[in-house]
């Protein structure tokens, strides 16, 4: 258990040790880089947290909630809540920069940012998780799982993923 009281925890506290809970299809990123968790809340004898999963239908969403409820109770808390936020729409958007930077580096390339209406346009395009080159083409618009493309690209002749912008 943490020794601090429940007067000196943070939203900041909250969110480190969130940022230790993976993704179990993306263990590379926690729920924090991957932008799931929507808010959270401190009382003196309870932590509330809200995660939006990336699709109503996540497979994974009773795990996250599972390790978040663990986590958080090495905090000196009587309760903690896990609730699972459908009101607000989980975008690509909200994945850190850190959480870009660990797909890159496991070969995935980060989908692009975009504002406004989602133009299929964007998937055109993408840039190489291996040498960085944007001289890349789309090969199938499928990849390992319905979130990601696939790419080649022209420069160092490796083909990729991408997962698909979401907005």
């Amino acid at each position: 258990m943490v020794t601090m009281s429940t007067a000196t925890l943070t939203t900041d506290d909250v969110l480190a040790a969130l940022a230790q809970v993976h993704d179990p299809e993306l263990p590379m990123l926690s729920i924090v880089d991957m932008g799931i968790v929507t808010s959270v809340e401190i009382a003196p004898d309870s932590i509330s947290v809200a995660i939006t999963p990336t699709f109503v239908g996540c497979p994974a969403l009773t795990m996250i909630e599972r390790a978040v409820r663990e986590t958080l109770q090495q905090f000196p808390v009587e309760r903690v809540e896990v609730r699972v936020d459908y009101s607000t729409p989980w975008t690509t958007n909200r994945m850190t920069e850190r959480g870009r930077q660990a797909l890159a580096e496991h070969g995935l390339a980060p989908p692009p940012r975009f504002e406004g209406d989602f133009e299929p346009a964007i998937l055109l395009n993408a840039q190489c998780p291996y040498c960085g080159s944007t001289n890349t083409h789309l090969r199938s618009p499928f990849g390992a799982a319905l979130c990601r493309a696939v790419y080649y690209c022209n420069d160092c002749r490796q083909a990729f993923e991408q997962f698909k912008p979401v907005g």
